[in-house]
């Protein structure tokens, strides 16, 4: 039978309205779906795509025409970008507001906690777990259900001009920068390429005349705001002259935040919201939900429900307590911004001993020695009854004021031979260290 060819995207938005399950895994095949054979460093999805179809795909979108073998072998020039112009297309049909969320830090948690919001009163998309980058907001996209009333899209970056391209695709009328930090430093080109490629969401939603949600007490992000000259501006944060204003009631250790909105909206009362997350650092990530569900106009009660039902997960400033220790388990993701805060969180935290298990941050490139000396640094100075670093950048600086551990399973065995126990224990580090393997111990 004829192979379908398809040059252009419309063709393809045809198919895609009647077969709306979108996969670009073998192992994840749902009946009626669209496989996309996407390519890897180590792996060529074209060579699976006769699979797809065995477990029920309706169609296989390939770029490698030896591998079809019939109409429901869909052939384009390149899958990825087939994929993209879908997504776009399909976003530029819906007729509904798109949030996007970017920033070094707490870009995950101001997602989710913005989804468990919105949730309670609007029928609400957004971003699962982390696929934030060029595949995964294609994919997010391509999954928003017919009868959505607002989505929310996670933009991730490790280098210029993604998040220009991704907001190409996902089209935010919505935008947040959580904060700009000393993430991806070796992608970035240092911290200035961070606040450049950060800063291509202003770009956007300057051009397309959208909002922008941004705490007033980030300077930096004020300041990019001036620089950008974006008009549509809504602001959140400590003082009582923004749109919504709030300050911490209890912060040991789940925080509890008391916020109003501004005068103009004739409410004058102070609401109150017990969360389920850890460090002060979510203070903001808190406010920016909570401004963001006001200005799509939930009520206090609905605003505070969302907030008070979330469950941080993913070890992103998770608490959990043991028999022996209360565990601050921030281990996801690691970068000398994220490590800082997390420092200071423990040190303000109200516990009889203190210990902090730090491991290696990831892609520092030529600043990794600098950076990771500066945390060694203000971890010791915490004075905290025991630091422990773990990790190859880390051991650089041995010496007799803490434990130092080239690898986590070194780690792993001193603390079997030396458990900690009654203790308020911070654990942070990047993801690669893996550092849940310590948790069990602990």
């Amino acid at each position: 039978m004829p192979i379908i060819v398809l040059m252009n995207t419309d063709e393809l938005y045809k198919i895609y309205l009647k077969n709306r399950e979108v996969c670009t895994d073998t192992r994840q095949i749902k009946p009626g779906c669209i496989y996309f054979a996407l390519k890897g460093d180590n792996f060529d999805g074209n060579a699976f795509a006769e699979n797809a179809l065995e477990q029920g795909a309706s169609f296989a979108v390939i770029d490698d025409e030896k591998y079809a073998k019939d109409e429901r072998f869909i052939l384009v020039y390149d899958v990825l970008i087939a994929l993209q112009n879908l997504a776009k297309y399909h976003r530029e049909q819906l007729k509904i507001p798109v949030v996007g969320i970017t920033g070094s830090n707490g870009k995950t948690t101001t997602k989710e906690l913005l989804y468990s919001v919105l949730s309670q009163h609007c029928r609400t998309h957004a971003t699962k777990g982390n696929l934030n980058n060029h595949i995964g907001v294609p994919l997010t996209i391509l999954a928003i259900p017919e009868n959505t009333d607002i989505a929310i899209i996670e933009m991730g970056a490790n280098h210029q001009k993604e998040i220009e391209f991704l907001c190409s695709i996902s089209q935010p009328s919505h935008g947040l920068i959580t904060n700009i930090g000393k993430a991806h430093l070796e992608g970035f080109g240092g911290i200035e390429g961070v606040k450049k490629g950060k800063g291509e969401l202003y770009d956007y939603l300057k051009k397309t005349d959208g909002t922008v949600f941004v705490n007033s007490e980030n300077y930096l992000l004020v300041d990019l705001l001036r620089d950008k000259h974006v008009h549509k501006i809504v602001f959140y944060g400590k003082s009582a002259d923004n749109f919504i204003s709030g300050n911490l009631i209890m912060e040991s250790p789940y925080l509890e935040v008391g916020w109003h909105r501004e005068a103009m909206e004739f409410d004058d009362k102070t609401h109150t919201c017990k969360s389920n997350l850890s460090g002060i650092y979510n203070l903001e990530n808190i406010l920016s939900a909570i401004c963001i569900g006001t200005f799509f106009k939930l009520d206090p009660e609905q605003v505070n429900r969302g907030i008070e039902v979330y469950q941080p997960q993913n070890f992103r400033s998770q608490v959990k307590k043991t028999d022996s220790n209360t565990l601050i388990c921030d281990y996801y993701n690691a970068n000398p911004s994220s490590m800082q805060v997390a420092i200071d969180n423990l040190k303000s935290l109200k516990a009889d001993h203190k210990v902090l298990i730090l491991a290696d941050m990831f892609e520092m490139g030529k600043d990794a020695e600098k950076e990771h000396h500066l945390i060694a640094e203000k971890a010791l100075h915490m004075e905290a009854d025991l630091c422990i670093f773990i990790g190859e950048e880390f051991y650089k600086f041995k010496d007799e004021s803490a434990q130092f551990y080239k690898t986590t399973k070194e780690a792993f065995d001193a603390l079997k031979e030396n458990p900690i126990k009654n203790s308020t224990i911070l654990i942070k580090g990047s993801r690669g260290m893996k550092l849940e393997s310590l948790v069990e111990l602990l």
